[in-house]
């Protein structure tokens, strides 16, 4: 489906351009300020390279509405296309503020360069909206380069934080949202989160700054597979009341802490932290801190053959297909019908979906009949589900990851995802099955393991947080998109790319993949 909606373009251009323009691509505007004043929304504002600030006719601060997309170049996180000035906006949170821009509802501000040199100066503002940051620049910012209050829901993506003078990213109020692949570098503070902020803090690097992260009061972010290393004081410092997530037994963090000058993490509170699943070297821990190694699954952990005959797990060598490795005993499969009254899903989004691949025999895995819909997915349990949906062949070799034994219960499995080119290892050649798997790496995988043919990237409009996608997985989203893989609820426009996959999303997509295919019929009741 291609979104009907009528876009309006408008091009900015400081050097060539004038306000008396038509904001053509020929005939541009001089101002970005020019081109906010249009008012027929939505609207894609391209800006050419140049500086927007007062000397060139903006009027700060830039107030960037709803509907509103702002782009300069992603590709190079707007080197050359800078935004520089200031002016003051009164924060219904805070008060009197200096500031360079104002997100409002779900405006995007994507691949362009901003600071604000006057002292105690915020780069982008953001209070109680819910914008999309993506390949942007902010530097040399008089206080912080981003600071979102009130009920603030951003999306802050593949963005580069450096040499700020107080602090990279600073998150207050109740600010929640979700922060990932981000490059903080060189800032007193990498991320500063206060009040009751909870937002989720992921895949991000925090280096060269003195503190990577710092938490205050009451918050609660969570955090997960960032890398904080080589700062000069310390990677995470917690004070007042602040409790971050460091990980469960269900759902390690994967944080690396390395390299730090005096803390990898500090916590000043009266609280104990648990970290389970973190990178940490133990002399650089301070305060009340548990550390706990990642538990292992108990399948894994299964050796005695009577453990092996309930879950129907093999020894490696054994013959048989992999169906049959991978199936639970016929007193614990699911099926369409076995489902606990209390997991009937009568009222859940997904029930067709993932009815429809129990009736399939392909919701191993969950042996006791608890498939929990709204639970995140694993690697592994994604492997293992593709593995007996797919049949796939090899296409290549399958590497012997360094974390995976060839006794452990999905072995073949993750051997036959990874040959077929459904899944992949890491960089230190692991697999790491008992981290989560993103919806993004869910739907490329789809489309990489089944070598669908590539759809024209038009076709991505249809998302309003398509900006969010990585350059390397537009093409396969779109793919996935015109085959009709993807699967949005409840709001068909929202991809959430970044955000863990749950068992229901995948059922969905699986089934969605298997109909793409021919394998079997389209839903129609969903």
């Amino acid at each position: 489906m291609v979104n009907s909606t009528l876009v309006l373009t408008l091009y900015v251009n400081p050097i060539i351009g004038n306000d008396t323009n038509i904001g053509s691509r020929l005939s541009p505007f001089k101002t970005l300020t020019r081109a906010l004043k249009v008012t027929k929304i939505p609207t894609i504002i391209h800006l050419a390279s140049g500086t927007y600030n007062a000397t060139s006719g903006e009027v700060f601060p830039l107030a960037i509405r709803g509907g509103v997309q702002v782009v300069g170049n992603e590709a190079n996180k707007g080197a050359g296309i800078i935004i520089s000035g200031s002016s003051e906006y009164q924060s219904d949170s805070f008060g009197m503020q200096n500031i360079t821009l104002l997100l409002l509802e779900n405006a995007s501000l994507l691949g362009v360069t901003v600071t604000n040199p006057s002292i105690k100066g915020t780069g982008i503002w953001i209070e109680s909206a819910a914008p999309t940051l993506a390949n942007n620049t902010l530097t040399n910012c008089g206080r912080e380069g981003v600071f979102t209050t009130g009920a603030a829901k951003p999306t802050i993506v593949d963005n580069l934080f450096v040499q700020n003078t107080a602090s990279g990213l600073v998150m207050a109020g109740d600010s929640q949202g979700q922060v990932l692949g981000n490059v903080f570098q060189r800032n007193p503070l990498g991320i500063v989160v206060s009040d009751f902020a909870a937002p989720a803090i992921a895949n991000n690097k925090l280096s060269d700054n003195r503190t990577g992260i710092a938490l205050s009061r009451n918050a609660r972010p969570v955090l997960r597979q960032n890398l904080i290393t080589k700062n000069t004081q310390g990677g995470l410092f917690v004070n007042g009341n602040a409790v971050p997530d460091l990980g469960s037994n269900e759902e390690p963090a994967g944080n690396i802490f390395c390299d730090n000058s005096e803390f990898d993490l500090h916590n000043v509170t009266t609280q104990n932290l648990v970290s389970v699943g973190n990178q940490l070297n133990p002399s650089l821990v301070k305060g009340l801190v548990e550390l706990v190694a990642k538990k292992e699954d108990t399948g894994a952990r299964e050796h005695t053959d009577a453990g092996k005959k309930e879950t129907g797990i093999r020894r490696h060598g054994d013959t048989g297909n992999l169906s049959q490795t991978l199936s639970a005993s016929p007193s614990h499969r699911v099926t369409a019908s076995s489902f606990p009254p209390s997991l009937q899903l009568d009222d859940h989004w997904a029930k067709p979906f993932i009815r429809a691949l129990a009736s399939m025999d392909l919701t191993q895995g969950f042996t006791d009949g608890n498939y929990q819909p709204d639970k995140p997915m694993t690697r592994v349990q994604y492997a293992a589900l593709v593995a007996v949906a797919f049949h796939p062949t090899a296409k290549r070799p399958a590497p012997n990851f360094t974390d995976v034994a060839k006794d452990f219960w999905a072995y073949n499995a993750i051997q036959i995802a990874a040959s077929g080119g459904f899944v992949g290892g890491f960089s230190d050649r692991t697999f790491r099955p008992h981290q989560h798997v993103q919806r993004l790496q869910v739907i490329v995988s789809l489309v990489n393991g089944l070598g669908l043919p590539h759809a024209d990237k038009d076709v991505l409009e249809v998302y309003s947080d398509r900006h969010t996608i990585p350059d390397y997985a537009q093409e396969a989203v779109a793919t996935a998109t015109q085959q009709r893989i993807v699967v949005n609820y409840p709001d068909p426009k929202l991809l959430a790319p970044l955000r863990l996959a749950t068992y229901a999303e995948v059922a969905a997509m699986v089934y969605q993949a298997l109909v793409a295919i021919g394998r079997t019929p389209e839903i129609h009741e969903f």
